[in-house]
This record gives C-alpha cells, structure tokens and sequence, in this order.
C-alpha cells in the first residue's frame, strides 16, 4: 500500500495538499491572487506570477477562458504574448511575460508555467481574480 490509501487503512488522515488550498472557490480552474504575486491551477501548488500596474490593473471576478493563441502578438502594445490563454472580453491574458516587470493587465508566469497554463486550461474553464 502507498501513499493515502495506506493512511486511510491505517486510520490517518491524509496531509491536507498545500496544492489544492487557494484563496478562490472550489469551482475555479485557474485562481490567481494579486496581493501575493502568485497563481494556481486545480490541484497544483502555487507558481509566482505578476500582474497588471497600479494604471493598467488586472481585473478581479469571475472569468471564463474565451481562446487560446500560442503565438499572439499584442499590436496594441507591440510585443508578443506566448502561451496566451484570453479569460476577459477586454484581452487580459495569462502568458509568458517577464515577472519582474508588471504588465497592461495581463497575468505573466514564467516560460514553463505559461506552457502549463496553456496545455491546462480549455475556453470555458473559470479563472477567478481576487485581492
């Protein structure tokens, strides 16, 4: 026997999963939380991320994932966003972007993480915004 299972015969409790606490309601697919820099999928632990400036916030609520684009490229601000995954009617995005540097409202995670995001998260899915 291994892991839970060999807890639960033994009559222990499992230790509560760092991964699947997070600051947003259970339903969420995607959390990110502003105040601490840091964003989550379902069932992983948290990965840094940086979002929007203090002019340029990115919003907090409920969202749902509209598409995705591996590629795109911002005309408006001119510069590329890989690994896009869209989740508002206004174009804030979580991607690949540099965590030192706070953007115009998207949410940056690292290369890898970006990669992640996009392979784990379809249109539809919830992400939630909070404080």
């Amino acid at each position: 026997m291994a892991g839970a299972a060999a807890l639960g015969a033994l009559g222990l409790a499992a230790p509560a999963a760092q991964a699947s606490t997070t600051p947003c309601e259970p339903q969420a697919k995607a959390c990110v939380q502003l105040s601490t820099g840091k964003a989550w999928l379902r069932g992983n632990g948290p990965v840094p991320a940086t979002p929007g400036l203090p002019k340029y916030p990115t919003p907090k609520g409920i969202f749902h994932v509209k598409y995705k684009d591996i590629d795109h490229y911002s005309k408006e601000f001119n510069g590329p966003m890989p690994y896009s995954v869209f989740f508002t009617t206004t174009g804030v995005a979580f991607h690949e972007g540099s965590l030192k540097q706070m953007s115009h409202g998207c949410v940056h995670l690292s290369h890898r993480d970006a990669v992640n995001f996009y392979h784990q998260l379809h249109p539809g899915d919830e992400v939630q915004v909070v404080a």
